[in-house]
């Protein structure tokens, strides 16, 4: 279950394009997978800049909490507000409706030097 259109970090974050040059983040089925069910996710303002690499919020489930990485440098555009009495749909649609936050990116190269679909492939799969 991993997309081929999408891009990806070793963190288990998923990268699409979306409208005006920003990017449409979050998390793969994998890693929804490996955290069981989700009860919680904070998320960044809209508005807040962002490193890549760096903490942008927690994801909470019944197993653990975990930190969410930004998988590149930019400005928070928008946040995904139903996952605030809703976040369980991350575990249901992880690449539709269980989207985190989408980012103006500073630099869209740095989308291109993401993990492809078969090097996440590789990466899930060792």
């Amino acid at each position: 279950m991993i997309p081929e259109d999408l891009r990806y970090t070793a963190e288990h974050e998923w990268v699409a394009a979306a409208d005006g040059g920003a990017v449409r983040v979050g998390i793969t089925h994998f890693a929804q997978d490996a955290l069981g069910d989700i009860v919680y996710v904070q998320l960044p303002e809209a508005g807040a800049a962002v490193a890549a690499g760096e903490s942008l919020g927690e994801i909470e489930s019944t197993k653990s909490v975990s930190e969410l990485y930004a998988p590149v440098a930019g400005t928070v555009s928008a946040r995904n507000e139903a996952l605030v009495d809703t976040p369980e749909v991350i575990n249901s649609d992880p690449y539709g409706a269980g989207w985190l936050v989408e980012i103006a990116v500073s630099d869209p190269a740095a989308v291109d030097a993401l993990l492809s679909a078969d090097a996440y492939r590789e990466l899930t799969e060792s």
